[in-house]
């Protein structure tokens, strides 16, 4: 499946609980090996949409140098299915509370190649033991919540 495809696909699951076919569309995104070879590049104002992020975003991720877009004979941006790919994990990363500085060290050793991939390894393995705590946090909130509705159901 195109990349573009794969992302209108996963960002349709978003709002409801992630199933296998979910974390699948995900995993084949974060791949670079399925990759199609093909030059259909869009346009920032497609690609924020097609994300779900505004232009100004991906402009400060380009900025940022999360993202690399290749520009046109007229200068403007253009993002081929590496850079949507590229999009989709600093989206997840940055939602799972990922820092700017934590992304753009990982994003820097990527960069370096395959040398880099134990600290890489140590990175996501640090982002894994912080995504944890948050969950934890989050059934505690959530608890928290239902406990509360449920006082507020109660007859008196």
């Amino acid at each position: 499946m195109a990349t573009d495809d794969l992302i209108r696909t996963l960002m349709q699951q978003i709002d409801a609980t992630p199933d296998a076919g979910a974390v699948d569309l995900l995993h084949e995104l974060l791949d670079d090996a399925t990759i199609e070879d093909s030059s259909n590049e869009i346009g920032i104002a497609e690609a924020a949409q097609l994300v779900g992020l505004s232009a100004h975003t991906l402009r400060y991720y380009e900025q940022q140098k999360l993202v690399r877009p290749t520009r046109n004979a007229q200068g403007r941006r253009r993002y081929d299915a590496f850079a949507l790919r590229r999009l989709v994990f600093v989206t997840r990363m940055r939602v799972s509370g990922m820092g700017m500085s934590e992304l753009r060290r990982y994003i820097a050793l990527v960069e370096q190649g395959d040398a880099t991939i134990p600290e890489r390894r140590q990175i996501m393995l640090d982002q894994r033991d912080r995504i944890e705590r948050q969950i934890a946090e989050l059934e505690l909130a959530r608890e928290a919540t239902d406990f509360k509705i449920a006082r507020y159901s109660a007859p008196e």
